[in-house]
Parts: structure tokens; C-alpha cells; sequence
């Protein structure tokens, strides 16, 4: 049973239930036994955990966590305090530098900052295999996650969503609600960052249409390598 602690126990209860849930969490019982999977199982619903559906502001959506020792920690794009932020990372770094003027070069790679804040980090899949990009997708995650996108549409409190490449793009669709504001542009990773994602000011348009809806900006910082900004 998923508990994850705040009001998404409620509002995914019927997804979890699910006869496509059930067949996913059968699957995944397998592959933790047999193979190497991130993030760690007590991990994978962090994105859930530290921001709960009350608390969404905006969403970053990713592809798959990332497949490396020791990088996904359940938030999409982030890295655990002390492993060197990935290309994708850094390419966000310096588009919210460019934007902002936040520098956040050489510092943390973890997110939580922004988590707590009310950054939905989710990914289209909340699980892989290591050192294989991409390998549980189709298992089921994406019924999921789509169903999290939903209920989020349905939400009558405005929010961003940031699609940055194909994959999130392609869950467009399931944002109907006129409230919310669709960010989209191609994804930060070094193969693509140079052909629209430089340049989307995605973070300075965020704030301004949270403080034109009357809530409160993301302080897009994370704390230097070592320092915890949790609490600030």
C-alpha cells in the first residue's frame, strides 16, 4: 500500500487501486529483487511526499529518473547534496542565471529547496533500471502520471507547467483548465539546450504570473555544495 503522507493519499487513492497500478507494483517487486533500480524504493514517491497537491505551484516535468550511483533521489532533475550536478542540471542552472541572475554554478544539485516551495519535480516515470535511460517506461508509469497531471488540471488554484522536451510536451494534452500557464520550449540537455531551451525565461515568467495570481515566487536558489537551504 503507497502512503505517501499528505492530501495525494486521498485524491490518488482510486489510481492506486488501479488494476494498471496493481500490474506495475507486481513489476517493480521483480525488478528491485532482481536488478538495480533508482532511486531507492523508499524514494520514489519524494516528488509526491515533499510537495503536496494543495501546495503545487508550478510542475517541471521530466522524462525518467536519472541512472547513475547515487543521483535520483525521487525529484526530477535533481541530485543528492554531494554528486555533481548532470549536463541537463547545469543547462537549468545557467538559463536561471541568465533569466534571474540567480548563480547557482558549483553549488548543490539537489532540488529540495525547490520541492518545499511548491515545485512539482515529477518525471513520466518514476523508476530505472541503471545505466538504462528510459527502461521502465511503458510499465505503467505513465497511466500514473498522467492521472497526477489531471487531477492537478482540475485544480481551481492557478499553476505553471514547464514542458521541456518531447516527452512532457507530449502530456500537453491533458491540460485543459484556462487558469493554469503551459510553459513549453525543447529539454535542457546538452543535445538540445542550444534550440529553445536557452532563452524560454521560464523562471522570471513563472514568478510573474504567481505574483500576478496573488502567490508568492519561487526563490529559484540552491544551496552551495555541502549547505542545506531547508528552513530558509
Amino acid at each position: 500500500m503507497v502512503h505517501i503522507g499528505n492530501d495525494w493519499d486521498e485524491i490518488l487513492a482510486a489510481d492506486f487501486a488501479s488494476e494498471s497500478y496493481q500490474k506495475l507494483r507486481q513489476f517493480l517487486i521483480r525488478e528491485y529483487r532482481t536488478k538495480r533500480i533508482y532511486p531507492d524504493m523508499y524514494d520514489i514517491f519524494n516528488a509526491l511526499k515533499y510537495t503536496p497537491y494543495s501546495a503545487v505551484k508550478c510542475v517541471i516535468l521530466g522524462q525518467d529518473p536519472y541512472h547513475g550511483e547515487g543521483q535520483a533521489h525521487g525529484l526530477s532533475f535533481s541530485v543528492r547534496q554531494g554528486i555533481q550536478p548532470p549536463p541537463s542540471l547545469v543547462n537549468i542552472f545557467k538559463e536561471i542565471y541568465d533569466d534571474t541572475g540567480i548563480d547557482n554554478r558549483g553549488g548543490s544539485g539537489d532540488l529540495t529547496h525547490w520541492a518545499e516551495q511548491g515545485v512539482l519535480l515529477l518525471n513520466a516515470a518514476l523508476t530505472v533500471r541503471a545505466g538504462q535511460a528510459n527502461s521502465h517506461h511503458g510499465m505503467g508509469w505513465e497511466q500514473l502520471t498522467d492521472a497526477i497531471i489531471r487531477h492537478l488540471n482540475e485544480r481551481e488554484q492557478p499553476m505553471v507547467f514547464l514542458l521541456w522536451g518531447g516527452n512532457a510536451r507530449a502530456k500537453k494534452s491533458l491540460i485543459t483548465n484556462r487558469r493554469h500557464l503551459i510553459l513549453e520550449c525543447p529539454h535542457p540537455s546538452p543535445l538540445s539546450a542550444y534550440h529553445g531551451f536557452f532563452g524560454c525565461r521560464h523562471f522570471s515568467k513563472t514568478n510573474a504570473f504567481l505574483t500576478a495570481n496573488g502567490m508568492t515566487p519561487i526563490d529559484w536558489r540552491v544551496a552551495p555544495a555541502g549547505i542545506s537551504l531547508r528552513g530558509r
